[in-house]
């Protein structure tokens, strides 16, 4: 993951859209977080180069997917919306974060969508181990929304997942692990 930087977390990541993508599974396992991401490394190199601070990788039709190691949200008209998964890794954030929508009555959709939908979003943002919901600030250069950090749906979902994750520790604790 290339955008764990001081600040970026707040203020929001810039993106890099590039033509490496989330292959078929029949030449890569894209759910899987293997050592042979050599395409994954080279759209995270490519995107340094291009000064963003991570790649947005593509799936195999051109519809926007995930980065190198987080998975890509957009935010339209108060709807949230994410790829569907078929080419993104399984990890825990992004499903905890699709439950947390449908939990709390926020409308989330996993479907396919364009650049040019991810251009025109209110907000964006990543969701990943380390960065939990990162907002994204831009794409190829485009300020997404009013590109003034955390929009209040991601501010709205970081915090249930907060609450989440304090319940889970909660519920670890009393049951003494």
């Amino acid at each position: 993951m290339c955008l764990l930087m001081q600040g970026k977390v707040e203020l929001g990541v810039g993106l890099q859209p590039f033509p490496q993508t989330r292959e078929l599974p029949m030449f890569q396992g894209a759910k899987y977080n293997s050592h042979s991401k050599l395409n994954c490394v080279i759209a995270c190199l490519q995107a340094e180069q291009a000064g963003a601070d991570e790649a947005l990788m593509l799936d195999p039709h051109g519809f926007a997917n995930t980065t190198n190691g987080c998975d890509f949200f957009i935010v339209r008209k108060g709807e949230v919306r994410t790829s569907t998964g078929d080419y993104c890794m399984n990890g825990v954030t992004r499903p905890k974060a699709i439950d947390l929508c449908r939990a709390n009555d926020i409308p989330v959709h996993e479907k396919s969508y364009s650049l040019y939908e991810a251009y025109g979003a209110d907000e964006a943002f990543l969701t990943g181990t380390f960065g939990a919901q990162t907002p994204v600030a831009e794409i190829d250069g485009k300020p997404i929304g009013e590109n003034t950090g955390a929009g209040p749906m991601t501010l709205r979902l970081r915090k249930l997942y907060k609450e989440l994750v304090a319940q889970n520790v909660a519920d670890q604790k009393a049951q003494g692990r």
